[in-house]
């Protein structure tokens, strides 16, 4: 049975079903829909925005005594800026950079925690469990549902905030300075695989909480330490080389998808059924 399961193509009929049913239920949900929107409008949009405004009225000045406190690797790149610019750069470029792996890493994980906790607390895992719909396909639809809402706010959220840093940015400026090429690596490469880590923690969280609470309390204890990760990481990668870029999202999508997999090889119905 696992073997023929294991040769035979996923349903994807089946599978973009239970997708739309998720995805139609993360849309009516306000306790899922409203982080997922609020905190990365506030954190890629509002706050660069008002930083950037702060940041270009500021009255230009001697930097050095900052400059010094900050990495060398990010220092001597603003050393080379003209001093008006130093400040702006700093602040939309390198310090802000945190919040772009936070995000997906957050999304996916309220997403994944609301993946099969949110059906228990409905009263519909009973008849999802009963769907013409093998456990594998069930299990990517989960995920799926959960990793394209998150992929698409961090893109879409990325969009507006270097729409946002460039046009407070351009009378300082005088030039479209966001994204840079290793941002596009790090919002195209490295957010997605750390939306997958998200949730390839969550989704087996969920499938053992009762609720949507215990699903993100339970996953707290191993989600925040991922975020404060990424948070501590995130700037660095704007630092080094395109192929080392490349590099630490390829160790983070190995991570992730191991993950996943273990998460796929240990999902059944059976074991979704006794916390019914």
């Amino acid at each position: 049975m696992i073997r023929s399961l294991r040769t035979t193509p996923p349903n994807w009929t089946a599978i973009r079903a239970v997708l739309a049913k998720d995805l139609r239920a993360v849309r009516r949900s306000k306790a899922v829909i409203l982080p997922m929107l609020l905190v990365p409008a506030l954190l890629m949009i509002a706050l660069p925005a008002g930083l950037g405004i702060a940041a270009r009225n500021r009255v230009a000045g001697d930097l050095g005594g900052l400059l010094d406190s900050i990495p060398d690797r990010i220092a001597a790149p603003l050393e080379s800026l003209p001093e008006r610019e130093r400040l702006l750069v700093l602040i939309l470029g390198y310090l802000l950079a945190p919040l772009f792996l936070v995000v997906p890493l957050m999304v996916s994980a309220v997403l994944a925690a609301d993946a099969f906790a949110g059906e228990k607390e409905r009263r519909t895992l009973e008849a999802l469990l009963h769907l013409p719909i093998s456990d594998r396909d069930l299990f990517i639809a989960k995920l799926a549902s959960a990793f394209l809402p998150a992929v698409a706010v961090s893109w879409i959220g990325f969009v507006a905030f270097a729409i946002v840093s460039n046009v407070i940015g351009w009378p300082v400026m005088q030039r479209i300075f966001i994204p840079t090429r290793l941002w596009a690596v790090v919002i195209l490469w490295v957010a997605p695989a750390v939306a997958t880590l998200g949730l390839g923690v969550m989704v087996r969280v969920s499938a053992r909480a009762k609720t949507t609470q215990e699903a993100n309390q339970l996953g707290g204890a191993v989600i925040l330490p991922l975020i404060f990760l990424a948070v501590g990481q995130s700037t660095g990668l704007l630092l080094v080389d395109l192929p080392v870029a490349f590099a630490i999202g390829a160790g983070v999508w190995i991570l992730a998808i191991w993950l996943v997999a273990r998460g796929a090889r240990k999902f059944t119905r059976d074991a979704l059924a006794t916390g019914l």
